[in-house]
């Protein structure tokens, strides 16, 4: 039914990761193979290609749903449907910034100090281009194809480059003036297809797991026994998303508690608990957490 095209490259790993955690496993025959396979009705083929392409391929009609940067959405300038963020990248859950970066002794303080025929090297002209133009700065914006950073100060006077961390541009010996754009992951769908009943089910059928996949990362299912006397005092240690579960435990004087908690918190909230009154503590992961 969906032709699908996944990212290469830096969110490759990511990606195939996300596919699999949300029961969509994509099978190839090597890590360079170009066509895989999903074991899904909804799926009938995949390519991997590059981010940067994806959203000109998706608005086009050659594929019905893909995943890419709002980065080369925005640099591409497609027409596409963004059917959800998806809140991971590269390394971690925080999105990457476009930025506009200069050497860490540079006299430049913000955008409006670049000077007139300044060298901007960037793998997004497009998008540095109407940035510049927007703060009415006439550069000389050229196209990099990478080690970007490297280019300051002998080749480029200021770079557009991405950064998740600002560890690479720190190293590199640059400074940030701005952020020009943040830029999230994301599922995105050819108007076409999507205004397709059949089609728009599927994606959106997707988009549930993928998203509810996100969802669970780092949370866990924690079940607890309570009696009456500690059930006040059990309740307000647990943080939930809507509010803890409680059940009234057959033949006995007590209470069944279960709740969704971050894995970051329960190496103290177990021992809270215990010490509240709780007994018989399970914790459990989460696959996927659909609203």
């Amino acid at each position: 039914m969906l032709s699908l095209v996944l990212p290469k490259g830096s969110l490759e790993r990511a990606t195939l990761q996300l596919f699999e955690d949300a029961d969509l496993a994509v099978q190839r025959g090597s890590d360079v193979d170009y066509r895989a396979d999903v074991d899904d009705p909804r799926i009938d083929s995949v390519r991997i290609l590059r981010p940067q392409e994806i959203p000109r391929y998706v608005a086009a009609g050659t594929f019905d749903l893909g995943i890419t940067g709002r980065d080369w959405i925005e640099e591409t300038n497609a027409e596409v449907v963004t059917l959800a963020e998806l809140h991971y990248s590269k390394a971690t859950a925080r999105p990457i910034r476009v930025v506009l970066a200069v050497a860490a002794n540079s006299p430049a303080q913000s955008v409006e100090d670049l000077p007139a025929g300044a060298r901007v090297h960037t793998e997004y002209p497009e998008l540095t281009k109407r940035y510049l133009a927007k703060h009415g700065i006439d550069a000389d914006v050229q196209l990099s194809y990478g080690a970007t950073e490297a280019k300051v100060p002998d080749i480029a006077d200021a770079v557009v480059e991405i950064t998740e961390t600002g560890s690479a541009l720190r190293a590199a010996g640059l400074k940030v003036l701005d952020t020009i754009l943040v830029s999230f992951t994301e599922l995105i769908a050819n108007p076409a297809a999507y205004e397709q009943p059949e089609k728009r089910k599927a994606m959106e059928q997707i988009r549930t797991l993928l998203s509810g996949t996100l969802e669970a990362r780092g949370r866990v299912l924690i079940k607890l026994n309570v009696d009456d006397a500690n059930l006040d005092a059990v309740i307000q240690l647990l943080p939930a998303l809507r509010s803890p579960t409680v059940s009234k435990l057959f033949g006995e004087a007590g209470y069944a508690v279960e709740t969704v908690v971050a894995k970051r918190e329960i190496n103290t909230l177990i021992p809270a608990l215990r010490d509240a009154g709780a007994t018989g503590i399970i914790e459990l992961p989460i696959a996927k957490i659909v609203h």
